[in-house]
């Protein structure tokens, strides 16, 4: 049997030396992001996609050889354990094989196989088989035992038929064939439910391309899946597997060809091949097929989870990575219309300096004064950005904030339209009410709005990213997978971006390598009674932070203006011997060294190169000398909607507008052009050639220009493209 580390370096096309460093370093308790970062040469150079495969492929082979562990000891103590069933449990490298294999010995309720065993009916079962020339009613009629239940030959026979239902379908290699050639061959067929009530109709018409609906079940991409599944669930759709979808009405059916030929049944017009054959019907009809159709559906099910988790943890990466605006004064806009817009100010480093709640839309009107609040407010606190939600009122906001910027034109001011997704949850969280106790539940979306402009990363991580709202059927999907999928997104950004020690918040450092939201919090107490780090060895006097968890988390932590510049760069505290070593061969101090990338290039790593940090750590050093602490994100670009398209109301085919891409999906991208409605780019219009994943042309957070191509009022769907050749 391959032993686990040869088996997923097969898997990842690396050596096994490379997967078995990786699993020691996991179970010592490294992170993905550590091991990426500072322990290359011990892995080989595996990157965080490599290591996150990795790990996700370790924890399914352990469980599996868990259970293979306990289905063997099972099996053990019925004392049915030969030796060729042993070898092929050994042998199963999944856990599907390894449960047809279980399924004869598996404890279970007592079925009609079982009874019928305990009556004495099992020779009869093993002699019309055996033996097809007997006549089914007469070898029947000696297994007759009323005192067990066997009250005639009828009954002796739906005994026997039982026994061989059970035998034929819990044979695992016929599983195996029969789950293969259903795989390959089935389809999914899906109908709207009968009788639907008036009250329903509406909600159902969401499900209306799936009322006539067939498609291989190999072919269905996951989105689909996830839409019959949900339609099914919701009472709308029925759903069931056609294994021979390709069978004309009346002729045989392959399956049960197969379980014939499979147990040596054949029907040469023999007094028992009827009652053989129609048993084979049985055992396809009533066993086979509905246990492969449930087995199918999930597979199917969970297939199209994981794509749906992989699409949600792709955007969800693009939004934390897309680019900042960076430290400069903020107001922040959260639109309303019978509320008010609730308006937020603040300063460079997100510190809240004065709210406020405006009026300017119906019922009040107020707009001179909301317009001369913003003003005052702006000219008072240096405001140079203008952050606005992108929720109800928000085209009339901005409208707002327009009339501000040319009235007030020599303020400067920048105004970006924002995601506020997941901003109602923050403002009642409990981490919302610690942050600002006195500020109104209200208000906090307004600050939260202001401050995801400045830093996209800082601001989201404090929200559960399920609530962010750029998944594929997120609620559709296994929770708990979902949940940890995302947190690993969010783990893998905000390393990669490395975060302020003496500035971040506790939920942003409990996404630190090494760290947790309990050592967040003692980090940011002792922070808050001693005064800013100076180094970051001084982050070994935080209470319970030890050795192991200042390893995994130094690297990512920063501190600007500390007594050591390395500390601001993405150095690890253990690599500062190299840097010194650099120093002394060359004479030079480090302020000289940092930003000099002439002197850098010209520097020879090999000859800084030792056991402990190979050649590609030191070239990480290197480069991080060269632009210390760099921001792996874009540079920041605001787009910019048309006055005068508003509502669903105001597009026309043919307009080519500016807007950001929201989400993206399997089937296309979905943009914000400002109508309160996102657009859908469907995959085929998004470039002048085949895209096979839209995310080889957009991601989360671009900014593009896009026709429209059709409006639908009713449903409230806009059809757009980025081919701006195409014609309406």
């Amino acid at each position: 049997m391959t032993s686990i580390p040869s088996r997923i370096a097969s898997e990842l096309a690396v050596q096994p030396t490379q997967v078995e460093a990786a699993i020691r370093l996991l179970d010592e308790g490294s992170t993905v992001p550590f091991i990426s970062r500072y322990r290359k040469e011990v892995t080989g150079g595996l990157d965080d996609t490599q290591l996150r495969n990795l790990e996700a492929r370790l924890g399914y082979l352990r469980e599996l050889e868990e259970r293979r562990t306990a289905i063997l000891a099972s099996i053990t103590e019925q004392d049915k354990l030969t030796p060729a069933l042993e070898e092929a449990i050994r042998g199963a490298d999944t856990k599907t094989t390894l449960e047809d294999l279980y399924l004869p010995y598996k404890p279970k309720r007592r079925t009609r196989a079982m009874i019928a065993r305990e009556a004495g009916l099992e020779p009869l079962a093993l002699q019309l088989r055996q033996d097809p020339t007997l006549t089914p009613e007469a070898a029947a009629a000696a297994f007759i035992r009323p005192d067990a239940g066997v009250a005639d030959a009828k009954a002796a026979l739906e005994g026997a038929r039982q026994i061989l239902i059970e035998t034929f379908a819990e044979d695992a290699a016929l599983l195996g064939v029969l789950r293969e050639r259903t795989q390959r061959q089935a389809a999914l067929r899906s109908s709207v439910i009968k009788d639907l009530k008036p009250e329903q109709e509406a909600e159902a018409a969401k499900f209306a391309d799936y009322f006539a609906y067939v498609e291989p079940i190999s072919r269905i991409p996951s989105h689909r899946a996830l839409a019959l599944l949900r339609g099914r669930a919701a009472g709308f759709l029925n759903v069931a597997l056609d294994p021979e979808p390709m069978r004309a009405e009346g002729a045989p059916s392959e399956c049960e060809a197969i379980i014939a030929k499979h147990h040596g049944i054949e029907h040469r017009n023999r007094p028992a091949d009827k009652w053989l054959a129609d048993t084979v019907r049985l055992t396809w009809r009533a066993r086979m097929l509905l246990h492969l159709e449930v087995e199918l559906v999930g597979t199917l099910r969970a297939a199209a989870e994981q794509e749906a988790i992989k699409v949600f943890g792709l955007n969800l990466r693009d939004l934390l990575l897309a680019a900042p605006a960076g430290a400069r004064a903020t107001m922040g806009l959260d639109p309303g219309l019978r509320t008010g817009v609730k308006v937020a100010v603040v300063d460079a480093t997100g510190m809240v300096l004065e709210t406020a709640t405006i009026y300017p839309h119906a019922p009040r009107r107020d707009w001179d004064g909301s317009l001369a609040t913003l003003a005052k407010l702006a000219r008072k606190h240096g405001v140079s950005l203008i952050s606005i939600g992108n929720g109800t009122a928000s085209r009339e906001t901005d409208q707002l904030a327009g009339d501000m910027l040319r009235a007030q034109s020599e303020l400067k001011l920048t105004k970006v339209m924002v995601s506020e997704a997941g901003a109602s949850v923050y403002s009642a969280s409990e981490l919302a009410a610690n942050e600002f106790p006195d500020l109104d539940v209200s208000l906090r979306g307004a600050v939260s709005i202001a401050r995801r402009l400045q830093d996209p990363l800082a601001e989201l991580v404090k929200i559960d990213p399920k609530s962010i709202g750029v998944g594929q059927y997120q609620h559709d999907v296994n929770q708990s997978n979902l949940a940890k999928a995302l947190d690993a997104t969010v783990e893998d950004c905000v390393n990669a971006v490395g975060v302020e020690l003496n500035t971040a918040s506790v939920p942003l450092l409990a996404h630190v390598s090494g760290l947790n939201t309990t050592l967040a919090q003692k980090i940011v107490a002792h922070r808050d009674a001693n005064g800013p780090f100076p180094d970051r060895r001084s982050l070994l006097k935080v209470p319970r932070l030890g050795e192991k968890a200042f390893e995994q988390s130094a690297g990512f932590l920063r501190i600007r203006g500390g007594t050591n510049p390395l500390d601001a760069s993405a150095v690890h505290p253990e690599a500062y011997p190299v840097v010194e070593r650099l120093l002394e061969r060359t004479g030079r101090r480090i302020d000289q060294v940092i930003g000099d990338g002439e002197f850098l290039r010209k520097v020879n790593a090999k000859e800084l190169a030792d056991e402990r940090f190979g050649l590609p750590t030191v070239k990480d050093i290197l480069s991080e000398l060269e632009k210390p602490g760099r921001d792996p994100r874009p540079e920041f670009k605001a787009a910019a909607f048309r006055d005068d398209v508003r509502e669903l109301t105001d597009l026309q085919p043919g307009m080519v507008l500016e807007g950001v891409v929201t989400n993206v999906t399997n089937f296309g991208a979905f943009v914000d052009i400002g109508v309160h409605q996102d657009g859908l780019v469907h995959i085929s219009r998004l470039a002048n050639r085949f895209v096979k994943d839209p995310r080889e042309v957009v991601k989360a957070g671009d900014l593009v220009s896009a026709k429209v191509l059709g409006v639908d009022l009713q449903r409230k769907r806009v059809a757009l493209s980025l081919r701006l050749d195409d014609t309406v």
